[in-house]
């Protein structure tokens, strides 16, 4: 089994929507061809979020990659980080959720009723947490999760806390040990580019439900 199929147990996700666009040829890691794309999971408020996958070609088991648009899927993997070099010259962190369970679901009565988004992180806090509050009261933190994979390699992932759980994370410091449940959320920002000019954008991150932090 490859580095990229092997189950990390600090960094597992699980989301289930249909799929934006075909699969798009990304990568290859030996002989082992992956694929991208993003799935539309819907909130039960209607809100959509975008959750971008990488896919290897032996999960597709013969499916042809370029029929999958608008196909409802489940993927099960770990959600990672990577540095890419972008257009602009400068390198830029990507975040995806690597699969090693790709399901597709070609008859609709497979289909659950409300789609799924959940994700569990064991890691490390690597920088000072941010915490303020939005213009209509409520209290936020930011906070930056680095979680060790297999094969001795690292992700960095961006977390987001509410309210009194804002609160609590605001009291983390640079290497405590955190756990946490939530959901792989998008949004969209406008990055300035010039004083006349931007660009529309999407973010990922991770919008936490539960965390506690663990004693060494």
């Amino acid at each position: 089994m490859s580095e990229n199929t092997t189950r990390n147990e600090n960094s597992r996700a699980w989301v289930s929507g249909r799929l934006e666009t075909n699969l798009e040829y990304s990568y290859q890691v030996a002989l082992e061809h992956f694929y991208k794309a993003r799935v539309e999971v819907v909130r039960q408020s209607g809100t959509i979020d975008y959750v971008p996958i990488h896919v290897s070609e032996q999960l597709l088991d013969g499916i042809s990659h370029t029929t999958l648009q608008g196909k409802y899927v489940e993927v099960g993997g770990s959600f990672r980080s990577i540095n890419q070099m972008g257009a602009d010259g400068k390198r830029h962190m990507q975040l995806y959720l690597l699969a090693t369970t790709f399901i597709v679901h070609f008859d609709e009565s497979d289909i659950e009723e409300h789609d799924a988004n959940s994700i569990f992180l064991d890691g490390y806090i690597c920088k000072e947490p941010v915490c303020r509050t939005t213009p209509f009261g409520r209290t936020i933190t930011d906070f930056m999760l680095k979680v060790n994979l297999t094969y001795k390699k690292t992700s960095y992932i961006p977390c987001i806390a509410w309210s009194r759980a804002a609160l609590y994370a605001s009291k983390f410091q640079v290497g405590d040990r955190v756990q946490l449940y939530g959901r792989i959320q998008s949004r969209e920002y406008q990055k300035i580019i010039s004083d006349s000019t931007y660009e529309n954008r999407i973010a990922y991150e991770v919008s936490v439900q539960s965390l506690a932090k663990v004693s060494k």
